[in-house]
């Protein structure tokens, strides 16, 4: 996927009734994301689609055929660019959220932390997963280091649904946050994992400090 043509003007806000300072800076960097410009012009559901896409074009994980779990799906992206990249395969989208329909997508109004979860999507896609995503994130606090414990809480309880549900060889991608991946985590994933390695696709803001983990070749 090339990347999105600059837009010729700024658009700038003021700070009018009912908004706060921090909701006219992030609705401004909506206005000017040429991300989300672009998402809407080609129908996709949210610019963390072409996140993935740029992931997959470098470390191709999704494969044709392929059997996907997305976590925390809604509103999609995510799933939307999984089902196109692996035609015939399967792509299960999970959320607590009602998903709108998605062409090649099974949605499940499920908490995927669940202990019955790992069964029922195995069950779903008729065997183990080869790839699962998660591009969710905890509510932010505000506060830098209880909002990096509580998305390292998600990673964690996510990457153990993968270890329950991926076929040996699959690959794990998760949203992080920098501020120092837990080292316990990283030594896990390397024990379970042949290679672990951070990536920050170009479609991820460059003062975002969000990261994505990518674990490829489970050993099971």
């Amino acid at each position: 996927m090339s990347g999105p043509k600059e837009r010729p003007l700024k658009v700038r806000l003021k700070t009018g009734k009912g908004r706060t300072v921090s909701s006219k800076r992030w609705l401004e960097r909506q206005l000017n994301d040429p991300y989300v410009a672009r998402a809407r012009r080609e129908g996709l559901r949210s610019r963390a689609a072409y996140k993935l896409a740029e992931i997959d074009d470098k470390h191709r994980i999704l494969k044709a055929g392929a059997r996907v779990v997305d976590l925390g799906a809604a509103p999609g992206g995510w799933s939307e660019i999984a089902a196109k990249r692996v035609g015939n395969g399967k792509v299960i989208a999970i959320d607590l959220l009602e998903l709108a329909p998605i062409a090649g997508v099974d949605a499940i109004k499920l908490d995927f932390l669940d202990p019955t979860a790992p069964a029922r999507l195995k069950a779903m896609l008729d065997g183990p997963a080869d790839v699962v995503l998660s591009d969710m994130a905890a509510n932010a606090t505000g506060h830098k280091r209880t909002d990096h414990l509580k998305v390292m809480a998600l990673v964690e309880a996510a990457a153990e649904f993968a270890r329950e549900v991926l076929r040996p060889g699959g690959s794990f991608l998760s949203k992080v946050i920098q501020g120092g991946t837990e080292a316990a985590l990283l030594a896990a994933l390397k024990r379970d994992f042949a290679s672990v390695k951070h990536v920050k696709p170009a479609a991820s803001r460059a003062d975002s400090a969000e990261l994505y983990l990518l674990a490829t070749g489970f050993r099971g």
